[in-house]
């Protein structure tokens, strides 16, 4: 069975002796690609940052009123685009990330249209000959890019935001800080407009379209406990590395490389964006790697492992993967998200039969999901010319994802069918959202008199558990004092499921809800390094008081510990605001 997408090479389940066979092979070609930059960039690295800023200057007097040549006809697709023929000479008045750009004709009508239909236009060099060259190669061109339906709402949502960063991004792609292919990242600003696509929002429980039940969340008088549901797809996948991912210039200092990846249809995001942490080292500096070996646990930011579920039965059901940095300007400290590349694995084939459970290596895609025919890195083409072996070397060095899809046994079957519909999340926590799932249906469906019912829930850790999920290091802290409270119970209690929920929630109440109000906790920031270090000193300095004293009691009352008030709302769980609409709109 095949994928049907180009650039999807399966390459079948890799074992241990070939991995390490890939990955010598790939610390040759990084050596090579070392001492190719060594040798050519050490002389301009001292000066680079000097031409940046002289650059920038020149950068903003240039294209952004340039006059460009279309090379193909193209008619408007929806309101706001200019219609043109080949041939037309347009003012580019603003340039978009997505490759929509805004233009003028001779006439003065102003309009979006698509830069693959468009070339630099050069009136000096404009004879019969060479125009005639030109608009035969862009009519090629044309042909070949295929214009994506602006139909989606998720997409529309970020177009300002990207484009407001555009400038910023044009600048580093003009001074060589970074490829031509990279973008501001999509999925980045999806996260920022608003809950609808983090984990918090689809870990709630969905209402039936006549909003007297839930749609995934129900019990079963038989076990004492919430039903089993089986959903359209649910599977494990792997992240295992990225590979000879183009590196940022010197002006710019990467704060965070990661993968955030999400269910996706061609359209729409159908699902949480989740996001992973890579592992990168300056000896393999094209290189990323997950789940690197630590002691103790793992951080689940860290955790290449990862469940997805869904009840999507869209045909184009896949696996969007997007690769970014967080970065920081040397010259201006500006911070920003950027895409490295992308890459969409449709989970079924053209019959509908679900793509089967192996290593798949990826090659990425440059620009946004919405754009085609970008390359990450120009300078490395993967177009087709040249001997086989030529071939074959430039394929080698494309920026490429190595994923593996897990088949599923049958314990693992039962464990994902306890979650929610549709969730993506870390494999490492999964137990965690288990007994969250428990416990919310002893409340809402076993405990509670009737559905009419709106009175808030008096249960804090049902109204704090999903913001866990915004913040990898509480929940890093949970799965540290569970699993060392697991570790003393006999086998007997742990068998039984009610002393489980039991105990979960003192270790919740113990660890999770006095560190969400102390006050030498900061606010959780993305890729913040200071941050992150005060936080994790605050939250193992806690846990260890607790560990000696063998209760939070003496760490909440001693006279340095100083705690934000407690909100009677924010203990109190409210489900009908909480919970998913049926339409899977936000509440």
């Amino acid at each position: 069975m095949s994928i049907s997408r180009e650039n999807i090479n399966e390459i079948g389940a890799l074992t241990e002796s070939e991995e390490d066979d890939e990955i010598s092979e790939e610390d040759e070609d990084n050596d090579v690609d070392e001492e190719e930059s060594e040798e050519n960039g050490g002389e301009e690295e001292g000066t680079q940052e000097k031409k940046d800023e002289k650059q920038e200057n020149e950068y903003y007097h240039q294209a952004t009123s340039k006059e460009y040549i279309a090379v193909g006809d193209f008619s408007a697709q929806q309101a706001g685009d200019l219609t043109f023929k080949a041939g037309e000479i347009l003012l580019i008045i603003e340039k978009k990330p997505d490759g929509w750009w805004m233009a003028k004709n001779a006439k003065g009508n102003k309009g979006l249209i698509p830069r693959t239909y468009l070339e630099p236009y050069h009136e000096e060099e404009s004879s019969e000959e060479g125009s005639e060259e030109d608009v035969e190669v862009g009519d090629e061109t044309a042909e070949r890019a295929e214009i994506k339906q602006r139909t989606d709402s998720h997409w529309s949502a970020v177009q300002k935001a990207l484009s407001e960063q555009i400038n910023t991004v044009d600048v580093l792609t003009t001074i060589g800080a970074i490829p031509a292919g990279f973008r501001p990242s999509t999925l980045f600003q999806l996260l920022e407009e608003g809950n609808q696509f983090r984990a918090s929002y689809f870990l709630q429980p969905e209402l039936t379209p006549s909003q007297l039940a839930f749609r995934d969340l129900m019990w079963d008088a038989k076990t004492g406990t919430i039903k089993s549901r089986p959903t359209h797809v649910s599977l494990i996948l792997t992240l295992w590395s990225c590979k000879m991912i183009p590196l940022p210039g010197v002006s710019i200092q990467v704060l965070s490389r990661h993968v955030r990846l999400c269910l996706f249809d061609g359209n729409k995001v159908l699902s949480n964006i989740h996001t992973v942490r890579a592992t990168w080292h300056a000896k393999k500096p094209k290189m990323w790697t997950f789940s690197p070996q630590v002691t103790g646990i793992l951080p689940c930011l860290l955790d290449g492992d990862c469940f997805l579920r869904s009840n999507s039965l869209s045909p184009d059901l896949g696996i969007l993967f997007e690769l970014g940095i967080s970065y920081i300007r040397n010259s201006t400290s500006e911070r920003g998200e950027l895409s490295c590349g992308w890459v969409f694995l449709k989970l079924f084939d053209a019959s509908g039969i679900p793509i089967p459970a192996k290593t798949y290596e990826l090659f990425m895609n440059g620009g946004t999901p919405y754009e085609k025919g970008v390359e990450v890195d120009p300078s490395v083409s993967n177009r087709a010319y040249g001997s086989v072996f030529h071939q074959m070397m430039m394929m080698r060095r494309q920026p490429q994802l190595l994923v593996k899809l897990r088949s599923l046994n049958r314990r693992s079957r039962d464990i994902l069918s306890l979650l929610p519909g549709t969730l993506i999340g870390s494999m490492c926590y999964i137990h965690l959202l288990i007994l969250y799932r428990q416990i919310l249906g002893d409340v809402l469906l076993k405990d509670k008199m009737s559905m009419q019912s709106a009175d808030f829930i008096s249960n804090p850790m049902l109204t704090t558990f999903p913001k866990l999920l915004e913040q990898p290091d509480m929940m890093d802290a949970l799965r540290s004092s569970w699993a060392e409270k697991e570790s003393t119970l006999k086998r007997s209690e742990k068998k039984d499921r009610e002393f489980l929920k039991a105990a979960f929630l003192l270790v919740y109440h113990d660890c999770v809800v006095p560190l969400l109000h102390s006050t030498l906790l900061p606010p959780f920031r993305w890729a913040e390094e200071e941050t992150e270090a005060t936080r994790w000193k605050v939250i193992t300095d806690f846990m260890k008081q607790n560990q000696e004293n063998k209760s939070a009691l003496q760490a909440l009352l001693a006279p340095d510990g100083v705690h934000e008030p407690f909100d009677i709302l924010e203990q109190t769980y409210d489900f009908l605001g909480e919970i998913k609409q049926p339409d899977g709109g936000a509440p």
